[in-house]
């Protein structure tokens, strides 16, 4: 049977092509019509260039719209139909079912039948058809299609013009009730015509047809023939299982009720039939009155039509007045309950609301963004502060009220104001995000529960919703707050009665007045000010009783008894009226133009060296906050990350390769050949054969092109085959003769900054190094350039040189540029996107003019390495540059392998946090031997394939034994299985166990596992290893190991694991560290643990964070301030006051460090590595910056992080962010860090990583920038060893490219991934304890009564939340009443994805969710429930999801503590960097 018809294929038409008739697969239709002769005239469609294109001919309409989409596979084309009448020969809007006695013709505007929003694509044609047929499908949909079929095409009518909608919804309407019969036959055949009825009647009491569900019943009587005939229609398609309408007894009897009916009220209608036309035989079906028996019942239906119209209308005339007018507040009326008059007084620098948003659009107020306003007031036009109750809570039009506001702008994150001012509440007293100011505010909104009220206000540019008010407007919103809890009391007393109808208007204010003076919602002790209260404010009252979702309520005698009183005061009302509206580009908001008072706690401007300042200034001086968004984007289109919000990760691609995709490789630029010069342009060698190539052809070291001087290691010129293109400019390797006697130069592209990912902040003067290469004719150049291959010396004490060097370069280049001489470049570094990164320049390899080109090697290594061939003896080979041989270990694509004996783990439904269930680690193989092949399978072009054993995996036995066990532990087995080479992804080592390393460190980056015992996998057994099995282990290569076992002899089988620390790294043979923004260590630890950092300072300005790195970093000083201020003063020691810019703020507060803080400073020369992770002042969804931007940028405290690495010239720079620094503030921040550390004279590499894929249970994706010294090392990304399903993430590069760091592990990887149930008890857990004896900080945050009865009711199993709660009220210990599901998301059931995840529980084997600064039921995750137990997650158990050993201790508060964890990067994500920071090092010393 038919779903959708929409989902149709299509074809194209061919104007001779008509003949053909295809009517879709759909329900029953009416196909006795009058045949009528048709011929297409050959006459041109008449094109009118304006929005649409109008035609003449249906075939025109066809053919212009196919175009748009291939239908080619269909015998007969679909079309969409929109703004569409029918209408007869005389031009007479007429229904649909007058096909049955008439001609009927379309006019309409035809579109393709694919995406609803490409309108532009329509073309608007003139009357033509005629109509041979119509028909309904959707039904298994459960969303009626209607289609108009012509001779030509199949019409899916979607939108009647607005003439005909009436008619044209009359017969929709009767659809609907087809699809709701056809809907409750199929589920109960067997129901009765009452029960029927019923249920139709409810599900169509939405509809604004009907009044009732009696009305529709009735319309479903009226229309029982018209529903029998289309149902017994479906008969015809259906298959012999599916239900059968026709002698369906319930249909019979409702097509029985309705002709029974039909024939009585016929004898009262005066038929008007007109005799003169002739009655053909194809029209009869009961006799020639059948045609006057069809017109009496489309008459009848018209007037049933029209008394439902008259009906419909006299009922929207006699609703209440409030659903058409909005009762303004009466100021002085109101005066009484607020202060007394008070003025905002401006004390930070804000940013105009309008300069966050695109303003001249015209906008729907419910497509308007969401965005969080902490620390808010209001005030009017005077700056007076002004209460929210003189706005409208709806959409208004012409409202005389004036109200702006101001407050901390940031995303939307789910929280709002808390009623009982508790330690649950989720704003902070000094919140993260930007001051701004807003313009006009048009309307607001509340949503409440017990314990939490969402108050939400618009402009014209977004939607708000309000956090905790300023201490200053306070007072002014504790009335609003007040009036809410007054209203829940109502709802409890209302909730609370048998029978709500008995509590009268009277009876509910004598209960207010009889509250106690200590109750929230008492008013007064005298019951006139009660009335006059609950009156007065009666608006917050009546909205927020017509969002309850209880119609009793709704309905009740103290709505309309308060609704009168309050019409009865003759309030000026407002018209609502819901429209778009314009959103303008001027913001009248007092605040604009005014300077704001000094505070203190205005964001320090960063301190930053000269050189940070010049560049960052430089680039906003050229780049105006006016060209940011086109300027920036003229070169690098700004491309979003491939993910969601952190916060969103549950909808993930499964499409997604496995593979190490860097970037998709460049292409070497072509040069365009130029006749012209080739013929004019003298060329000849100067000088003698210097050598020869590989294959023997002459190289030289000089040539004179057209009167040029080209020699090797010179810079050319040569044109590309794109006119849009600038010209490409090349490094000369060397020169040659070709065996044709052409003069020839093998060059490498020299690519110019702003094709890099540094887009426009980087030097136009500056060129990098590529590894593309090309070979060309010397008659292509077209000019030769002058570049400089720059070396400056390194180092902290070189500082000053170079910067008198530079600014002596800078100036002139500039007076050559005022000159208007050639541009003389510079080059430093080599540019590298598919190793994501700038590099030193391979000086010892550039421009020997001997032929070599060390690109050519890398192209030709990289393709040599890809390649999969047997060695020589055919008992090994070679994949990926790894050599594999026979009792290798090697691992294998999980995908290739699906056993019985396999726990596959198949993927269940799962919800957000659950969506590493049934990924599954690589498969552990041992390779026995090979197998070649006489030809290649199909599918493989392998010309072998290999042997393989395999070893089980704990998980892969059961969920049990996977926590149970150890996570590098393997099970032998018997079972083999013959693969192509393909499967295999890499070797690792199975040891015995007492051959393990003797100390393990967590997390596991060692490929090396363990195996002492064999599993059967064909009866499930577990048992030691037989005797006679004879397995060939892994050799140990660790000469330290075979030291201590040879010192120590093999431990007993009793010992579980050899216990030695391999690569122990003195602490003064490390790298001394300096650790900025340190938090509470986490990155610190990390790099520690790794062996090759050594933190002896840091710097944090949160008290609490800054204890916590004291307690676990004993020796490190660690400083507790503002890091602009200690910048300050170490340039100040050194004496460089002239290289530092900062605040006279700063300089005071540097000055007044104790003479002890400034003795133990670090100095330049003593630090090896800073890093740290600096914090953004923007938001995601800021585009822009304020109309002072390169103010606003001063503040961003990375400025004063890059300083610091300029000062002091470490070794080794590491910068950590989230990862939407890449795109934030479309790009520039990004773009200008790299360029700054570049323009030091570092080697930069970016990246992106997900730290889940290194141990941790939660998805956490973060930016990384990696620094070092030109002498140095740059550390290679850690290769992720868990399988984890977050897509690897791509940084855009320019020309289209993207950067990835690492492979996607979603479907493989060296281990499993950690889950929840890995936390509480495992082989983790026992990581994580380590030598713990009592467990600190396993303690959760409290829970209100209602949040702990509604964690209670949330059902234990994976993914449950609050839409899984009972629709049920609870009675508190108070004696209050309150809903389970809370009211603000009852109001919002039909919206699937609001307040996703609220009140969620987790999954055992599910992950935590991504940032747990606060976790809390209504908070921004809200998934927070312990997967078995009523309660929130503990401190513990979030550090230990972030890979914090139990060891590790945390300060202050609860809130305090969870906000360091939160915040923290994690230990295990440090350590795996740390691991390649060594690596690096080892490489060079």
């Amino acid at each position: 049977m038919d779903s959708k018809a929409g989902k149709q294929k299509k074809r194209s038409v061919d104007s001779d092509d008509v003949s053909s008739e295809r009517r879709p697969k759909r329900a029953a239709a009416c196909t006795n019509f009058k045949e009528k002769s048709f011929r297409i005239s050959e006459k041109s469609a008449t094109v009118e260039a304006k929005k649409e294109q109008i035609v003449a001919e249906e075939i025109v309409a066809i053919q212009l719209t196919s175009s748009l989409e291939s239908n080619d596979d269909q015998p007969r084309p679909n079309r969409r139909l929109t703004d569409f009448v029918l209408l007869d020969s005389n031009g007479v809007l007429q229904p649909v079912e007058m096909l049955e006695l008439g001609d009927i013709f379309i006019e309409g505007v035809v579109l393709p039948l694919g995406d609803d929003k490409k309108e532009e694509n329509g073309v608007r044609f003139q009357s033509f058809g005629r109509v041979e047929n119509w028909n309904i499908s959707g039904y298994e949909d459960g969303s009626p299609v209607i289609w108009i079929s012509t001779a030509l095409a199949d019409y899916d009518c979607r939108k009647p013009a607005k003439s005909y909608k009436k008619i044209y919804d009359f017969f929709f309407e009767k659809a609907c009730a087809c699809v709701e019969v056809f809907k409750n036959l199929s589920t109960n055949p067997d129901t009765s015509l009452d029960e029927l009825l019923a249920g139709v009647a409810r599900s169509m009491i939405g509809s604004k047809f009907f009044s009732s569900g009696a009305a529709i019943q009735e319309f479903v009587i009226s229309q029982g023939e018209f529903i029998y005939n289309q149902l017994a229609g479906l008969d015809e398609t259906a298959n012999n299982h599916e239900t059968s309408f026709v002698e369906n007894p319930v249909l019979v009897s409702l097509r029985d009720y309705e002709s029974s009916k039909l024939h009585k009220d016929l004898c009262n209608v005066t038929l008007g039939i007109d005799e003169s036309k002739p009655v053909t035989s194809d029209q009869l079906m009961d006799g020639a009155e059948y045609e006057d028996v069809k017109f009496a019942k489309l008459i009848q239906e018209e007037e049933f039509r029209i008394s439902m119209e008259q009906s419909r209308n006299k009922r929207s005339s006699t609703t209440s007045s409030s659903k058409i007018f909005y009762i303004k507040i009466n100021e002085d009326e109101i005066a009484h309950d607020y202060p007394l008059p008070s003025y905002y007084v401006n004390t930070k620098e804000e940013t105009d609301e309008l300069l966050l948003f695109e303003a001249g659009y015209e906008v729907d107020a419910r497509d308007l963004p969401y965005r969080t306003l902490h620390n808010w007031a209001l005030y009017n036009s005077d700056s007076r502060f002004i209460s929210l109750e003189l706005l409208p809570m709806k959409q208004c039009d012409e409202i005389d009220v004036t109200v702006f506001g101001s407050g901390v702008v940031a995303e939307d994150d789910g929280s709002g104001f808390c009623l009982d001012d508790s330690e649950s509440s989720t704003q902070s007293n000094d919140p993260d995000g930007m001051n701004i100011f807003l313009s006009q505010i048009k309307e607001w909104v509340i949503e409440f529960g017990a314990e939490m009220v969402f108050v939400t206000l618009r402009t014209d540019m977004a939607w708000y919703r309000l956090g905790k008010p300023s201490k200053q407007y306070a007072p002014w919103f504790a009335t609003v707050i007040k009036t809410v809890r007054v209203a829940i009391r109502i709802f409890n007393m209302l909730m609370m009665e048998s029978r709500i109808a008995k509590l009268s208007y009277g009876d509910v204010i004598k209960r207010l007045y009889g509250l106690e003076e200590n109750d929230k919602a008492y008013i007064s002790s005298d019951i006139l000010d009660v009335e006059r209260y609950v009156v007065v404010h009666g608006q917050i009252i009546l909205q927020l009783f017509e969002e309850y979702p209880d119609k009793d309520i709704k309905k009740c005698p103290f709505v309309t008894g308060l609704a009168s009183r309050m019409q009865n005061r003759h309030h000026t009302k407002w018209i609502i009226k819901k429209k778009k509206f314009l959103q303008k580009g001027m913001n009248l908001n007092p605040r604009r133009g005014i300077a704001p008072v000094v505070s203190r706690k205005k964001a320090m401007q960063a301190t930053t060296t000269r050189l940070v300042n010049r560049i960052w200034g430089e680039f906003y001086s050229i780049y105006s906050p006016e060209d940011s968004l086109e300027a920036i984007d003229e070169d690098v289109e700004e491309e979003e990350l491939e993910d969601v919000e952190e916060e969103d990760e549950d909808e993930e691609d499964d499409t997604e390769e496995n593979v190490l995709e860097a970037v998709e490789v460049q292409k070497s630029h072509t040069p365009k050949k130029s006749k012209a010069s080739s013929e004019d342009m003298k060329i000849e060698w100067d000088g003698l054969i210097l050598g020869k190539t590989s294959t023997g052809e002459p190289l030289y070291g000089r040539a004179l092109v057209g009167g040029n001087v080209v020699a090797v290691g010179s810079v050319v010129i040569l044109e590309v085959d794109d006119p849009d293109e600038t010209p490409a400019i090349y490094f000369v390797e060397f020169m040659f003769e070709s065996s044709d006697h052409c003069k020839m130069l093998h060059g490498k592209f020299l690519q110019r900054g702003s094709e890099t990912v540094l887009g426009n902040a980087a030097n136009e003067r500056e060129l990098f190094l590529t590894n593309e290469c090309i070979t060309v004719q010397l008659k292509d150049i077209k000019g030769t350039v002058f570049l400089e291959i720059r070396s400056r010396p390194w180092g902290h004490q070189y500082r000053k040189e170079n910067i008198v060097v530079d600014k002596l370069d800078r100036a002139r280049a500039e007076e050559r540029k005022a000159k208007d001489l050639p541009t003389e470049y510079y080059c430093k570094s080599l540019y590298s996107p598919e190793r994501g990164g700038f590099f030193s320049l391979p000086r010892s390899d550039m421009g020997l003019g001997s032929g070599f080109c060390s690109s050519c090697k890398i192209r030709k290594d990289e393709e040599e390495r890809s390649k999969t061939k047997l060695n020589d003896s055919k008992k090994g080979f070679l994949s990926n540059g790894i050599e594999y041989s026979a009792e290798d270990f090697v691992y294998v694509i999980p995908n290739y392998i699906n056993e019985d004996g396999l726990n596959t783990g198949k993927r269940r439904p799962s919800f957000k946090y659950s969506q590493n269930v049934g990924l599954q680690a690589f498969v552990v193989c041992q390779l026995l031997d090979i197998i070649v092949l006489t030809e290649p399978k199909k599918g493989s072009k392998a010309s072998f394939e290999v042997n393989l054993r395999r070893f089980y995996r704990p998980e892969d036995i059961s969920a049990e034994k996977a926590y149970a066990s150890d996570i590098q532990e393997l099970y032998h087995s018997e079972d083999t299985y013959v693969l192509p080479p393909e499967a295999i992804k890499g070797k690792c080592e199975v040891r015995k166990k007492t051959d393990m390393p003797l100390r393990r460190e967590y997390p596991v980056l060692d490929h090396i596992f363990f195996c002492e015992l064999f599993y059967d996998s064909s009866n499930g057994y577990l048992k030691q290893l037989p005797s006679n099995m004879k397995m060939k282990f892994s050799t140990i290569k660790d000469d330290k190991l075979l030291r201590e076992k040879k010192g120590k002899g093999v431990e007993s089988e009793t010992d579980s694991v050899m216990i030695v620390k391999p690569d122990e790294v003195p602490k003064e043979m490390r790298l001394a560290t300096l650790d900025i923004f340190a938090g509470c260590g986490g990155l610190s630890y990390g790099l520690e643990k790794a062996g090759v950092s050594d933190t002896k300072w840091a710097i944090e300005y949160e008290e609490p964070a800054g204890q916590a790195f004291k307690q676990n970093h004993p020796d490190a000083t660690v400083f507790v301030d503002n890091c602009n201020v200690i910048l300050r003063a170490i340039m100040e020691k050194c004496g460089d006051v002239d290289d530092c810019v900062s605040t006279v703020e700063a300089a005071e507060l540097a000055a007044k460090l104790d003479e002890n803080q400034k003795s133990t400073l670090p100095l330049p020369g003593q630090v090896d590595f800073i890093n740290g992770g600096p914090p953004c002042q923007g938001f995601s969804g800021m585009n822009r910056f304020s109309d002072r931007s390169w103010s606003k940028v001063q503040c961003e405290m990375i400025l004063a992080f890059l300083s610091f690495a300029d000062y002091f010239r470490p070794k080794y720079f590491l910068l950590e962010n989230v990862k939407k620094i890449v795109s934030f503030n479309n790009g520039q921040t990004f773009q200008l860090t790299i360029a700054s550390l570049l323009e030091m004279g570092y080697q930069v590499r970016f990246g992106l990583l997900e730290a889940g894929a290194f141990g941790i249970s939660q998805p956490r994706k973060r930016a990384f920038i990696w620094a070092a010294s030109p002498n140095e090392v740059l550390p290679e990304w850690p290769a992720p060893m868990h399988v984890f399903n977050n897509p690897g993430f791509k940084i855009p590069l320019s020309r289209g490219l993207h950067y990835a760091a690492v492979q996607n592990t979603k479907f493989g990887a060296p281990f499993r991934s950690i889950t929840y149930e890995d936390v509480p008890v495992s082989w983790f857990q026992k990581e994580m304890r380590g030598n713990m004896i009592v467990l600190t900080d396993h303690i959760c945050k409290k829970m209100n009564e209602l949040n702990l009865l509604r964690c209670k009711k949330v059902p234990k199993r994976p993914g449950a939340y609050w839409r899984d709660l009972p629709d049920e009220n609870v009675k508190l210990s108070n004696g209050l009443v309150e809903k389970l599901i809370p009211i603000a998301m009852s109001n919002k059931a039909k919206e699937p994805n609001r307040y996703k995840g609220l009140y969620g529980r987790l999954d055992w084997q599910g992950n935590f969710p991504t940032s747990i600064t606060d976790p809390q039921p209504m908070g921004f995750v809200g998934v927070c429930f312990h997967p078995d137990q009523d309660r929130i997650i503990t401190i513990r158990e979030c550090a230990r999801s972030q890979g914090f050993p139990d060891s590790y201790e945390f300060s202050g508060k609860k809130k305090d503590k969870h906000r360091q964890i939160g915040n923290a990067v994690p230990p295990p994500l440090a350590f795996a960097l740390g691991r390649k920071l060594k690596e690096a090092l080892h490489l060079k010393y």
